[in-house]
């Protein structure tokens, strides 16, 4: 869990880091997860130091129901104190690594994810099978995800990002498909909603961590450009690219080009 204090610039914010989940290490790990009351035991701390003013709200990974229910509360108190903060949820619960797709975290996350989370979520990051667990609607084409969009908006945010699927692209198997969909709302009421599409090209590796940096570059990128989800995306799949790239070529160089990492069983 994030908390972040923005300047002019994405570069120039002050980051509180809550270190909620304490892993060993990938495939099979080890560690603590924080429930609801640590969570709040540090946010006191926080609010005692008069450190709970913030502009943005980050959070991803976690196993703890409690822990959620309590991103919620917190989330609520922060934009009490600033009704401007913008809450970024990357609802991460699973992916389709074969066929229909499964759940990585316990089924009973869902639930507080569909009532309490997504609710105060002003921008979520989703993948496919995360998207279509909360809409409670399955995407077999680019018209059941804007429908699926639509649902999510309905539900709360005013941003959605599906950041990857299994939709076919024109440009063949070797892209996939980010989709966006963004609501603003003028001061006489009108709301007009942008949609975009990006073929992105895949790498031939597997990583771990890209739906995290993915939700905080995208982050980043909105608070430079709030109105404008096309450029904000088009920039966080660049510095996607290129960090991507880089690590391929850390990877080669400590293990040599003839070896790939294996994949994970959770994310």
């Amino acid at each position: 869990m994030a908390l972040v204090y923005a300047h002019k610039l994405p570069a120039e914010g002050d980051v509180a880091l809550l270190q909620t989940l304490l892993p060993g290490c990938y495939a099979h790990w080890k560690g603590q997860v924080l429930n609801s009351d640590e969570l709040h035991e540090v946010y006191e701390g926080l609010k005692l130091n008069n450190v709970n003013k913030y502009d943005y709200v980050l959070t991803g990974y976690t196993r703890d129901k409690s822990f959620l229910a309590m991103v919620v509360d917190i989330v609520r108190e922060l934009k009490q104190q600033n009704a401007q903060l913008v809450y970024v949820c990357d609802p991460v619960m699973g992916d389709k690594w074969d066929g229909e797709g499964s759940m990585y975290v316990p089924e009973d996350l869902l639930p507080v994810y569909k009532e309490k989370v997504v609710p105060v979520a002003d921008i979520i990051t989703p993948n496919q099978f995360e998207a279509e667990l909360l809409s409670g609607r399955k995407i077999h084409s680019q018209d059941e995800a804007l429908a699926v969009m639509d649902v999510l908006h309905s539900m709360g945010p005013d941003t959605v990002v599906i950041t990857s699927s299994d939709l076919p692209s024109p440009r063949g198997s070797d892209y996939l498909i980010v989709l966006g969909s963004q609501r603003t709302r003028h001061p006489d009421g009108s709301v007009v909603t942008e949609r975009i599409r990006m073929d992105i090209r895949k790498v031939d590796a597997v990583f771990v961590g890209t739906g995290d940096l993915f939700a905080a570059m995208l982050l980043a990128w909105t608070h430079k450009h709030p109105n404008n989800l096309k450029v904000a995306c088009e920039k966080t799949v660049s510095a996607m690219h290129h960090v991507l790239q880089r690590t391929i070529k850390c990877a080669q160089a400590q293990a040599g080009t003839d070896r790939s990492p294996a994949r994970p069983s959770w994310s």
